[in-house]
């Protein structure tokens, strides 16, 4: 199967979360026409749902291989020089929102499929596909998961297809990323003339002692496989349109993005109690949407890094760097590894992907096919 001519099928459909535009409709006939058993799931209702996933799977018995990835895309945003949505090529380059985040190498994903059902399917080979990844996340990979267990299907090992590559294809593969905690911050005071404070009560006065006991602590100098974790403030809200008036309330939020020294819920718990020390009537609310995890060094990325070294010579970097993705919910089932496109186009006006990328990370992932399905 051609995967430059599905990625550009896929770009097509303008899938941004949390519409589906069609795309996994797309993505089910082609794996339907290889023989796979697809089975779209909807969960969730609004506002962040309801949101479309695809299982699909072929083959029986072990091993048990899964692909994953999500064909929604974030808002094209304004500027670029081409159709966001006409699946482009000029000069060697597919243009398109989605390209390099991830529709490229979910085409790639599909024509290592084909090769791979030409070849006799040996195992089973799954895709666990979601329409909520650049989302709110919560009716996507977390809830397909929980469906699969239940229906008895539980991968060996998964590949994500998240645009690891930093400059060049292969250069580097993702085996963990931190986690992250969001958090806001509401004090109270009470609202006054700013010439007679002893009539009001100022929540400014509390709310930045609190942003500057959580700056002040050194949370960490990183660990054997993670940069350290960084607390950034991320918004500070007091909306206060006059200048003789003292505000009645100050609000702020931040974000920790933690390794693993640390659990989400023990900095939480830090958090709120650095926030009652300086105001104990204050409204805090936290969600901690991933644990840092690892997947150790081992079988996973030694045959993802051999089919990278095969077809491009290169021996990809094992990073931990970088945001979160659905690889948060897969390892609680199986190893885990993330591997894709050149990512420096992504979430960017102009999106991109190499056509020479695309044809050749579907040969590197018919290359893992073949070793993990190799006869022991």
């Amino acid at each position: 199967m051609e995967p430059v001519a599905l990625a550009q099928a896929l770009i097509r459909c303008p899938s941004v979360t949390p519409a589906d535009a069609g795309a996994l409709d797309v993505l089910a006939s082609a794996l339907g026409g290889l023989g796979f058993d697809c089975t779209l799931l909807s969960f969730g209702q609004a506002p962040d749902g309801p949101i479309r996933n695809l299982f699909a799977t072929i083959g029986s018995g072990g091993p048990h291989f899964a692909f994953a990835g999500h064909t929604d895309v974030v808002p094209e945003g304004a500027g670029w020089s081409v159709d966001p949505y006409a699946g482009q090529i000029r000069d060697g380059l597919l243009f398109g929102r989605g390209a390099a985040d991830m529709k490229g190498a979910i085409a790639a994903m599909v024509s290592a499929a084909a090769a791979h059902v030409a070849r006799g399917a040996p195992g089973t080979l799954s895709f666990l596909i979601t329409g909520d990844e650049e989302g709110p996340a919560t009716h996507g990979t977390d809830e397909l998961l929980r469906w699969m267990e239940s229906h008895g299907h539980r991968p060996d090992m998964c590949l994500v297809g998240e645009p690891s590559s930093a400059h060049d294809l292969g250069d580097m593969m993702k085996i963990g990323r931190r986690g992250s905690l969001n958090a806001w911050i509401a004090v109270k005071g009470a609202q006054g003339h700013v010439a007679y404070p002893d009539r009001a009560d100022n929540p400014i006065r509390r709310l930045l002692p609190i942003l500057t006991d959580l700056q002040a602590r050194h949370l960490d100098s990183g660990t054997d496989w993670f940069t350290p974790s960084n607390l950034e403030i991320t918004d500070l809200e007091v909306g206060n349109p006059a200048t003789n008036v003292i505000p009645a309330e100050a609000k702020a939020r931040l974000n920790i993005r933690f390794n693993d020294s640390h659990r989400g819920e023990d900095l939480a718990n830090w958090i709120r109690e650095t926030v009652a020390k300086h105001a104990p009537s204050a409204e805090v609310t936290i969600r901690i949407s991933g644990e840092a995890f690892l997947t150790e060094p081992g079988a996973l990325s030694t045959l993802i890094a051999d089919a990278v070294q095969a077809e491009t010579g290169r021996t990809p970097e094992l990073s931990t760097t970088g945001g979160t993705s659905d690889a948060r919910f897969i390892r609680r089932i199986c190893p885990v590894v993330e591997f894709g496109l050149p990512g420096q186009s992504m979430h960017k006006v102009d999106e991109l992907a190499s056509v020479a990328d695309i044809e050749a990370l579907a040969r590197i992932y018919d290359r893992l096919l073949q070793s993990v399905f190799a006869p022991a």
